[in-house]
């Protein structure tokens, strides 16, 4: 009798508690030690594109996968090409009577440039080509404790948020505190692991770790460990990775949307404008350069003089653009632990 009593709250201790939510079996998606590691000595807050400071990506570069739209800027051109195009794997495409080429490495401009050349070795009239792309292989993956975990297409103004949310969110065995942005990079160089304060961007807004995604970023979403579950009292604590002041804005329309790109063109310069001499004054042309009337004695006027007194206006720089070579210090960053 006291046999089967012991078997069967063993048994209780492994089925039991699984119905609760907690199992003596290790999860599924774990950070491994190295990652841990590289988490650890990562900074915190890495000086990337986020969201309300993004960035637009560098030229892409076909791929076999891309689906393109090929066709004469002329509407009234003789020449015509066949529909969508897929980049094939061996990197051409079909171009009908002028053959297959070549196009996978090159941008949409070199392509064009590359296809009015074959239209003018082929002995045609020189064609003005247009290059559209459709369709981009470019992906992102999300993986470890989400709703549906995989690859997602990506158009290039995407989050983190919309990474996890494109996956279906989190699902109850994830560990919040254990949300990473992976960035790929050569074998021989550092490695890009940031850790991602997810319940700080879902329920304060805070967009410090919602980093603008690149193609082929990997989400990863750990699982709650045994030990995890067993101090409950920390569900709703901060994480230690993420624990920072947050001051609540007594005025909420500073969070008024703004322009989210931070690469702005510079402006276009002012043409002056020629005015025309007095009738009563030696007959020459005046530059109109658009500053204020002179006062009296032809010197500025004081509003004037207050503007020319003035610093500068600082510029905003666009965010640094790291193609995952970040440095580190190993001694820059203390051990949270």
């Amino acid at each position: 009798m006291y046999r089967l009593t012991s078997i069967s709250i063993i048994l209780f201790g492994i089925t039991g508690c699984s119905s609760l939510g907690i199992s003596l079996s290790p999860p599924q998606s774990i950070l491994t030690d190295q990652a841990e590691s590289i988490v650890n000595r990562s900074p915190r807050h890495a000086d990337l594109p986020r969201e309300l400071d993004m960035n637009v990506l560098v030229s892409h570069f076909l791929q076999p996968g891309d689906v393109l739209l090929v066709e004469p800027v002329e509407l009234d051109s003789e020449i015509r090409f066949p529909a969508d195009q897929k980049i094939l794997a061996d990197g051409t495409i079909d171009l009908s009577k002028f053959g297959r080429v070549t196009v996978a490495g090159l941008t949409l401009e070199q392509t064009e440039t590359h296809i009015e050349t074959t239209i003018a070795n082929a002995g045609e009239k020189a064609t003005q080509i247009n290059v559209r792309l459709l369709e981009p292989v470019h992906r992102i993956y999300v993986l470890g404790e989400v709703a549906s975990p995989g690859s997602y297409p990506f158009s290039g103004n995407e989050t983190v948020l919309d990474g996890i949310l494109a996956a279906g969110g989190l699902t109850t065995q994830a560990n919040p505190c254990k949300v990473i942005l992976a960035r790929p990079t050569v074998p021989t160089s550092c490695r890009v692991a940031l850790p991602i304060c997810y319940r700080e961007i879902t329920q304060l807004g805070d967009t410090t770790t919602n980093y603008q995604l690149q193609p082929s970023d990997r989400i990863f979403v750990a699982s709650r460990s045994f030990v995890d579950d067993l101090q409950f009292w920390k569900a709703n604590k901060t994480c230690d990775r993420c624990c920072k002041c947050q001051n609540p804005c007594p005025d909420p329309t500073v969070a008024a949307f703004t322009n989210p790109i931070s690469t702005i063109l510079p402006a276009a310069p002012v043409q002056p404008k020629i005015l025309p001499a007095s009738d009563d004054k030696e007959k020459t042309s005046t530059l109109d350069t658009g500053s204020e009337p002179a006062g009296e004695n032809n010197l500025p006027s004081p509003s004037f003089k207050r503007l020319l007194n003035e610093p500068p206006l600082p510029t905003k720089q666009p965010a640094q653009n790291i193609e995952g070579q970040l440095q580190f210090d190993p001694n820059a960053f203390s051990d949270p632990t």
